[in-house]
């Protein structure tokens, strides 16, 4: 019996920690999985980094050796002009002249000695007219037999200046000698000078940070190389890069380099090449302490991001998600998105802060519409109602008036006048209040002249009795120039309540009433209308919410529509209306309104000013 029950309760621990095995493993699992990803992204980026930086290292290296040559050839360019503007001045020496005039050699190669240490340069040679070399000196205290044979070989064409004898490379200058003027005169023979080229060598190193080699018949005439680099470079020579000068890698004494060669033998008295390198192996050793770098960094990363990764995935990670997708659903307007109801105790509640607010956010807009519609209907009932009255009233007194039989004619179409204008004016107030209530929902689009619908905007304001009295003004270069793509039943609208505006603003002026109306285009390709009157302008106090619907200050009558419906109307035409300025005696209107389409403008060519009404 007893050991029937202990069987039994190891069997039952047996069965409890099963689960916690299967859950284990399961971790372990992720644990490997999330390290594998790891480590391939560790070792994918350390084997991208690798090849951009070996790209970019090879790319800075090219760049160097090609900056070098241009450096060299700038620098040779530099050297060559101030030594053949020397030797200009030598060859034009009257001492020099008399000297070459002489038929003796001994006594050319003794004076020559002279004008050599004047000149100051590596090497100073006189040849006469038939290209045989009379004298010829260097700063090498050991003579050179071939100097003056190699020296001859400059004559043979003009583009060679460069000079390879007894293992000297030197820059040369050759001038012709004329006794007289070089178009009359008589040729007495040649001037050459010149300088050598190792300290350029050096210069070109230092400046680039290169290594620099001349070689010329297997064989190193300068160079920055050390010994052993430089004869195994001129055992093996390598081939020219071309026009393109292409670096091409090569290896010398177990290292490797990038070299750039151009082939100098055009320009020089024997074959001679330039060959240009720079290592790798600096560059290699910065690229491995990368390497080092990276791998220490991807195994960290591998440790820590997968123990925090398994760590704050299934606390954190998942219910912050839920979270912000709940927000991004109610930013647009989605308020019915589950939030979520697990996690950490700071997730929850931020989920329970961000429900209790949505909530309230809710309430508050609701209440706020609500409040803005009965404003909106009570500032409309105000201004319409007290319209109203007033045409109304109008009508109602006129109408009794012809039920009397004692009314002359004259009367009796005065009368009919005043209906008639307060009839007029309540149909323009039904129109505002139609036009108003439809913004945005039916625009019916054309091509239209701006400055034909500025035309019949003026002819109607020029019937309005507020426009009686007033001198209207237009201003409008190339009727052309104003085509868009609009409606133009609304433009013609906000033209016609920015007119009528600035009618009733110029009947309070002290002076006579005008209202000048500019049309022109702008750079940007858009139509400006630009609307002043004389009035005393607008209040300073209704300057801020003068484009908000109702808004008026010292009108007897107007719904306060005619500025909303003007920018309402500009807005959807891809503009606004402004108040550019407003001070007693001006007040300008700008309104901007997009054409639609691209067109290349003509420029104006006259302005024309039409007096309308007076």
């Amino acid at each position: 019996m007893a050991t029937g029950h202990e069987v039994h309760l190891q069997s039952t621990s047996n069965t409890e920690r099963m689960p916690q095995k299967r859950g284990i493993r399961t971790r372990e699992l992720l644990v490997a999985a999330m390290a594998l990803i790891i480590a391939s992204a560790t070792f994918t980026s350390l084997l991208i980094v690798r090849h951009r930086l070996e790209a970019q290292v090879t790319a800075g290296l090219s760049s160097d050796l090609l900056h070098s040559v241009m450096t060299f050839h700038d620098l040779q360019a530099q050297r060559m002009t101030a030594l053949e503007r020397e030797n200009a001045l030598l060859a034009d020496l009257p001492s020099l002249k008399a000297l070459m005039t002489t038929s003796d050699d001994r006594t050319i190669e003794d004076g020559a000695v002279e004008f050599w240490r004047v000149s100051g340069n590596d090497l100073f040679a006189l040849a006469d007219k038939d290209y045989r070399v009379v004298a010829a000196y260097t700063e090498h205290p050991r003579p050179n037999p071939a100097l003056r044979s190699d020296l001859r070989a400059m004559f043979a064409g003009p583009t060679r200046h460069y000079l390879v004898s007894g293992g000297h490379l030197f820059a040369c200058s050759v001038h012709p000698v004329y006794f007289g003027s070089e178009e009359n005169g008589t040729l007495l023979g040649y001037v050459v000078s010149g300088f050598e080229i190792d300290n350029m060598v050096e210069q070109i190193s230092r400046v680039t940070t290169v290594e620099a080699t001349f070689a010329s018949g297997g064989s190193a005439v300068a160079s920055t190389l050390t010994p052993p680099v430089q004869t195994e470079l001129t055992a093996h020579p390598l081939p020219s890069s071309g026009k393109t000068l292409s670096p091409l890698p090569v290896k010398l004494a177990g290292e490797q380099y990038l070299a750039v060669t151009e082939d100098l033998s055009p320009y020089s008295s024997a074959p001679l090449q330039l060959i240009v390198m720079k290592s790798f192996d600096q560059a290699e050793r910065s690229i491995r302490q990368i390497d080092h770098l990276m791998l220490i960094a991807g195994l960290l990363a591998l440790v820590l991001g997968t123990i925090l990764m398994m760590a704050l995935s299934r606390v954190v990670t998942r219910p912050l998600e839920e979270l912000a997708t709940g927000v991004r659903a109610f930013g647009v307007g989605d308020s019915s998105h589950l939030l979520p109801h697990r996690g950490t105790m700071e997730v929850q509640e931020l989920s329970t802060a961000f429900a209790r607010m949505r909530n309230e956010i809710q309430h508050a807009n609701r209440a706020l519409l609500e409040s803005e519609r009965l404003a909106t209907i009570g500032r409309m009932a105000s201004s319409v109602s007290h319209d109203l009255r007033h045409y109304l009233a109008a009508v109602y007194a006129n109408a009794e008036f012809l039920a009397s039989a004692k009314l002359s004619e004259p009367e009796r179409n005065e009368i009919f006048a005043d209906i008639r204008t307060a009839v007029h004016g309540t149909t323009e107030l039904l129109e505002s209040l139609l036009i108003f209530s439809r913004t945005g929902t039916a625009i019916r689009r054309s091509h239209e002249l701006m400055a034909t619908l500025l035309e019949r905007a003026v002819v109607l304001i020029r019937a309005h009795p507020d426009a009686a009295g007033v001198i209207l003004a237009i201003k409008c270069g190339d009727p052309a120039r104003t085509m868009a793509i609009l409606d133009g039943k609304q433009i013609e609208r906000a033209i016609y309540n920015l007119l009528l505006n600035a009618c009733q603003s110029a009947h309070l002026a002290v002076a006579d009433a005008q209202v000048i109306a500019t049309l022109d285009t702008q750079d940007d390709g858009r139509i400006i209308l630009e609307i002043k009157d004389n009035g005393p302008g607008v209040p300073e106090k209704i300057r801020t919410t003068l484009f908000e619907p109702f808004v008026s200050e010292g009108k007897q009558k107007g719904s306060g529509l005619g500025l909303t419906l003007a920018h309402c109307v500009a807005a959807e035409h891809g503009g606004e209306v402004i108040l550019v300025s407003s001070r007693p005696g001006e007040t300008i209107f700008r309104m901007l309104v997009a054409r639609g389409f691209e067109q290349q403008d003509a420029p104006l060519t006259e302005n024309r000013n039409i007096v309308v009404a007076e």
